[in-house]
C-alpha cells in the first residue's frame, strides 16, 4: 500500500503563487500546467461548470482569440487549510484584463483545491465568485 505524503502550507502557497503569476502573465502553458486533467471549474461568469482542464483550455483559447489578456493579478487575504494530501487555498484576487485595449478590473474570491499525487502538487478544483459590493474587501482596493 502506497501512502501519499501530506501537503505543507509552504508547498501550497508556492503552488498558488506560481499559478497566480502564470495567470497574471497570460502564460497559457504555465497556468494550465498547474491543473490536473480532471480538474473542475466553477466561474460565476459562465453558465455551467467546466468538467475538465480541456474544457477550460477551450474557453481560454476563445478569450485569447478575442484579444483578451491578463495585465495584472494580485492575491490577498490568503488562507490554507491542510487535509492530508489535499489542501484548500482561499484568497481575494484583484485582476485587470484587457480585451482589444479596453481594461477591466474585477475583485473576486477564489477557492483552489490542491492535491498531492504522483505528478506532484496540482489543482483539482477552482471556484471563483464576485466580491459583494458591500464587502470590506471591496473597499480595500
Amino acid at each position: 500500500m502506497t501512502t501519499t505524503a501530506h501537503l505543507t502550507e509552504p508547498e501550497v502557497l508556492e503552488a498558488a503563487a506560481a499559478l497566480v503569476a502564470a495567470f497574471g502573465a497570460t502564460e497559457t502553458a504555465g497556468y494550465f500546467g498547474w491543473f490536473a486533467e480532471d480538474a473542475t471549474f466553477l466561474f460565476h461568469t459562465e453558465p455551467h461548470r467546466l468538467e475538465s482542464r480541456a474544457d477550460y483550455e477551450r474557453l481560454w483559447a476563445g478569450w485569447l482569440d478575442e484579444g483578451w489578456r491578463v495585465t495584472a493579478c494580485v492575491s490577498t487575504h490568503q488562507r490554507v487549510q491542510l487535509m492530508g494530501s489535499v489542501a484548500v487555498f482561499t484568497h481575494d484576487v484583484r485582476t485587470t484584463t484587457s480585451t482589444g485595449g479596453v481594461a477591466e478590473t474585477t475583485q473576486e474570491r477564489e477557492t483552489i483545491v490542491f492535491r498531492r499525487s504522483a505528478d506532484g502538487v496540482t489543482a483539482v478544483h477552482e471556484h471563483l465568485s464576485p466580491v459583494p459590493d458591500d464587502s470590506p474587501e471591496k473597499s480595500e482596493a
